[in-house]
């Protein structure tokens, strides 16, 4: 009997020394999600490469809007009785209007280009959200795990005077500070997990500070939303920027094979040129002074070959075909969005309906009963166990319920979360 209450002691020892030594290394920012999506926007290293997308396009509208160089060209030569000299200057003129075929391209490729950008700004508001939401729901699940502990702390030492005043048994006595210990290393690893999501807004935000972490004080609960789906499925097809870069890249295709079909066209190569002979008796005086011009057409045999007007075609009909797999693709997505939020909604419900106050009840009333040995220990951590299960189901809903509201504004694109 020495020996237990030994190990008892010592186990209350451990876990006073344990609870004591939760994680406070890291210095706390409380972060609103308002703050958070502004930085996010500014800050996102991803984005920002992203961006140099538009800058690019930019250039290339830029380098399109060059004219054809002029060459020119001087000539020396020489044999027994004289030498020349002979100045020449040419250019090439495009016919068809192929600069500004590529001018349209250019810029069809920049409309592609913004498309895709805010595609990606979407998906990242999205993403960052949904880790805003991660990050929440582990505080939550940390609290519950805290205040178990507490809880559990507060029967263990209570059981240690009982056991000290022979009220219980040392197997009970043990009982409690085990469970207490099992509580302490879960509280740990919770804190962990919990650390790390904040860790997750510091790197969607592009910010990295080694001893702090953003701390989230967004709301949890979101009001259930109602929608209608046909104005969700309207909205989604004239607002989502995916398929709006679908039918950008199917006009770059188009411009694409007015281009092709231009530069298949012929081009006109004139020069003009003076040239000067001397004889070889040292006279600065040209002995003949010639004047020249030229004009030179290519002759296009390799139009014969219709296999880059075939691949723009074909590249249109893809582009066409691709376009309506966006759509379908669009009208799937929101359709199964809207029906996960709607089912979570109603889990959500189901909590809400006094599920977690009656787990407290019962958790408290055993605990009552167990205080004045009217119940076993045994029925005490049962309560126990329950009420931590429903209280971690019910974060884990919610959490999921909010998903599906994020991922169905993502679908249907329109954003408006406000936490």
């Amino acid at each position: 009997m020495a020996r237990i209450g030994l190990c008892f002691s010592a186990l209350l020892a451990l876990s006073s020394l344990a609870f004591s030594q939760v994680d406070t290394s890291f210095n706390r920012i409380n972060l609103s999600y308002t703050d958070y999506l502004s930085m996010v926007v500014r800050g996102n290293l991803e984005y920002a490469v992203e961006k140099y997308s538009i800058n690019i396009a930019d250039a290339k509208i830029e380098a399109a809007k060059v004219f054809q160089n002029p060459s020119l060209a001087f000539d020396w030569s020489r044999d027994e009785e004289n030498y020349s000299l002979s100045a020449e200057i040419s250019k090439t003129f495009e016919l068809g209007q192929k600069r500004k075929a590529r001018i349209n391209l250019a810029k069809s490729e920049r409309s592609v280009a913004n498309a895709m950008l805010l595609d990606y700004l979407r998906n990242l508001q999205a993403d960052a959200t949904l880790d805003y939401l991660a990050a929440l729901k582990q505080n939550y699940l940390f609290r519950v795990m805290l205040n178990s502990y507490q809880t559990m702390k507060e029967l263990s030492d209570g059981d240690s005077v009982r056991f000290s005043l022979g009220s219980i048994n040392a197997i009970d006595a043990t009982q409690s500070k085990i469970e207490a210990g099992v509580l302490r290393n879960d509280l740990f690893q919770i804190e962990v997990e919990r650390n790390n999501s904040f860790i997750n807004l510091s790197t969607k935000t592009g910010t990295y500070i080694s001893d702090t972490l953003f701390f989230p004080v967004g709301k949890f609960e979101m009001t259930r939303r109602h929608f209608a789906i046909d104005e969700l499925l309207t909205n989604a097809l004239n607002s989502r920027a995916d398929l709006l870069a679908a039918k950008s890249n199917l006009t770059y295709n188009q411009n694409s094979l007015i281009l092709t079909r231009r530069e298949r066209m012929m081009d006109i190569d004139l020069k003009t040129g003076t040239k000067n002979s001397y004889l070889n008796t040292g006279s600065s005086s040209p002995n003949a002074t010639e004047i020249f011009a030229g004009i030179a057409i290519p002759l296009k045999f390799s139009n014969f070959n219709k296999g880059e007007i075939k691949i723009a075609k074909f590249q249109i009909e893809q582009g066409e075909l691709l376009y309506k797999k966006v759509e379908m693709k669009i009208q799937t997505e929101v359709l199964q969005a809207y029906n996960q939020y709607t089912s979570l909604c109603k889990q959500v419900g189901s909590y809400n309906q006094g599920l977690l106050d009656q787990a407290k009840m019962v958790l408290n009333g055993k605990m009552y009963s167990y205080s004045r040995g009217e119940t076993s220990l045994l029925e005490v951590l049962n309560a126990q166990r329950t009420y931590n299960d429903l209280q971690t189901a019910y974060y884990e809903t919610l959490y999921k319920c909010n998903e599906a509201l994020v991922e169905l504004e993502r679908a249907a694109g329109i954003w408006d979360i406000e936490l």
